[in-house]
C-alpha cells in the first residue's frame, strides 16, 4: 500500500463496483510549483548516462535473442501438447520483453537516454522502427500530448469526452459483455488504428495519421522526420518480408508477430491506465495550466513487470513532471517528490487487469462538477 493510494483492492462486492470511497485529487489549483518540485529531487536524477541505458538495450535484447533461440531451436522436438504450451509462454515472455524495448525508445524521444540528442534519435529509430512505431511520427504526437495533458480541449490522446458527445452505442456496450468486447478492440486494435487514423486521438478538422508527413498533427519543420520514420517502418517491413520469403510467415508471426500483438496490448494498458482513474479530474481550456495537467496521472503497480518495463508505470506521476529524468533514476525521483505533491500524488496497487476492467466500467465519459473540472461518470 502506498502513499495516498487511492484503492484498496481488498474492499469486496458492491462497495468495490460503486467507487464511493475513492478520494479525488484535489480539483483546486496546486500551492507547489515546478521549480519546488525539481529542487526535491536529488540532483543525480537528471543525469543521464549514455553506458548505462544502453546496458538496458543490450540486457532487453540478450534475452530476446535467448528466448527467440530456444523457440527456434526446440519448440518443434516438443510433443504437440508440450508445444501448445510452449508456445504461448513464449509470446508471452517475448511481447514483455520486446514492451520493455520499447519504453527505452519512448525514453530517448524525451531526450532522457544520454546526453546527445543524435544518439538519441539513432537508438530510438531503430528501435522502434523494429516494433512498427513510427519513431519520429510519434515523438512527435506524444511531446503535445505531454504539452497538454490534462486538458480537454487540447490533449493528443486518451482525452475522454462529456456524454454529450460519446457514441451512441456506448450505451449498449455498458454491461460485462459489452465491456470485455471494448476491451479487445482497445486491446488488440487500439495502438494500430491510433496511428493510422487517429483513433481515440484529438479531434482534427481533417485526416489526421502518424505516417503522413503532411498530416494536421506535424508543423512544416517535422515533416522531414516523419519521411524518416517512414522509411524506419519500410526497412522493417522489408526485413520481415524477406525472412517471410525463406523461412515462411508462419516462422515470422510465431517469433515476431504474435509478441508484437503482446506489445501493442500492454502500451495500451500501460498508457490507458496512467490517466485513467476515478480520482483523477480533467480540465477544459478555461481552467487548464500545465502543471494542474501534469498530475492527472496516476502511478500502477505491475508487480515484477515493473522492472522489465523499466518503471513506465510506478513512475509516471514523475515522469509526466520532469521527463528528461532516466527510467533508473525515476523511483528515487518519484520518492523524492510525494512530500512535495501530498494529495496531488496518486498511487493505486490495484492488479493491472483487474484496474482495466474496473476502468472500462466506471470511466465511460466526464461531467463538470465545477465550472472548467470535469469528473469520471458511468451512468446513462
Amino acid at each position: 500500500m502506498g502513499a495516498n493510494e487511492v484503492f484498496n483492492p481488498n474492499i469486496k462486492g458492491e462497495e468495490k463496483e460503486s467507487l464511493s470511497h475513492i478520494k479525488r485529487v484535489p480539483g483546486t489549483k496546486p500551492t507547489f510549483t515546478l521549480s519546488e518540485i525539481k529542487k526535491a529531487i536529488p540532483p543525480h536524477c537528471f543525469e543521464r548516462s549514455l553506458l548505462r541505458s544502453f546496458s538496458y538495450v543490450v540486457y532487453d535484447l540478450l534475452i530476446s535473442s535467448l528466448l527467440g533461440y530456444i523457440a527456434i531451436t526446440y519448440f518443434h522436438l516438443l510433443p504437440s501438447h508440450l508445444a501448445y504450451i510452449a508456445w504461448p509462454i513464449y509470446w508471452i515472455l517475448q511481447g514483455c520483453i520486446f514492451t520493455g524495448l520499447w519504453v527505452v525508445a519512448h525514453e530517448c524521444g524525451h531526450h532522457a537516454f544520454s546526453d546527445y540528442q543524435w544518439v538519441d534519435d539513432t537508438v530510438g529509430l531503430i528501435l522502434h522502427s523494429a516494433l512498427f512505431v513510427p519513431y519520429f511520427s510519434w515523438k512527435y504526437s506524444h511531446r503535445r500530448h505531454h504539452s497538454n495533458i490534462g486538458c480537454l480541449d487540447r490533449d493528443e490522446v486518451f482525452a475522454p469526452k462529456p456524454k454529450s458527445q460519446i457514441p451512441w452505442y456506448s450505451m449498449h456496450l455498458n454491461n460485462p459483455p459489452g465491456r470485455a468486447l471494448s476491451l479487445a478492440v482497445k486491446l488488440l486494435l487500439g495502438w494500430p488504428l491510433y496511428l493510422t487514423f487517429n483513433a481515440s486521438g484529438r479531434p482534427y478538422d481533417r485526416f489526421a495519421c502518424h505516417y503522413d508527413p503532411y498530416s494536421p498533427i506535424y508543423s512544416d519543420r517535422e515533416r522531414l522526420h516523419i519521411y524518416i520514420s517512414d522509411l524506419g517502418i519500410f526497412a522493417a517491413t522489408f526485413v520481415l518480408y524477406r525472412v517471410a520469403i525463406t523461412q515462411g510467415l508462419a516462422f515470422v508471426m510465431s517469433i515476431y508477430g504474435v509478441p508484437l500483438i503482446f506489445v501493442n496490448g500492454f502500451l495500451v494498458t500501460i498508457t490507458y491506465l496512467q490517466h485513467t482513474h476515478p480520482s483523477l479530474p480533467h480540465y477544459d481550456s478555461t481552467e487548464w495550466e500545465w502543471l494542474r495537467g501534469a498530475l492527472v496521472t496516476v502511478d500502477r503497480d505491475y508487480g515484477i513487470l515493473n522492472k522489465v518495463f523499466h518503471n513506465i508505470a510506478d513512475t509516471h506521476v514523475a515522469h509526466h513532471l520532469v521527463a528528461t529524468i532516466p527510467h533508473y533514476h525515476a523511483m528515487e525521483a518519484t520518492i523524492a517528490i510525494k512530500p512535495i505533491l501530498g494529495e496531488y500524488y496518486q498511487f493505486d496497487s490495484t492488479p493491472f487487469y483487474k484496474a482495466l476492467w474496473r476502468e472500462a466500467g466506471e470511466c465511460l465519459y466526464v461531467e463538470p462538477d465545477e465550472k472548467g473540472v470535469f469528473w469520471f461518470r458511468n451512468e446513462f
